[in-house]
């Protein structure tokens, strides 16, 4: 069985880390307001930031 490159399993691994902050048990969390903006659209911005800082990351790590 061939290996997959460590870059590979490191962008799978968030991909199945981003699934359940997606879902609705975490979208249900959040309530009220920060700074007048509710707090859902705060959590998904920053959550969605996250995973796409995350993958930059992950895909111009050098594997060695």
């Amino acid at each position: 069985m061939k290996k997959s490159s460590p870059q590979l399993q490191r962008l799978a691994a968030l991909g199945l880390l981003g699934l359940p902050l997606l879902t609705y048990p975490m979208l249900g969390l959040p309530n009220g307001l920060m700074a007048g903006i509710p707090s859902i659209y705060l959590y998904l911005f920053v959550v969605w930031a996250g995973l796409i800082l995350l993958a930059a990351v992950a895909a111009e790590s050098k594997v060695k």
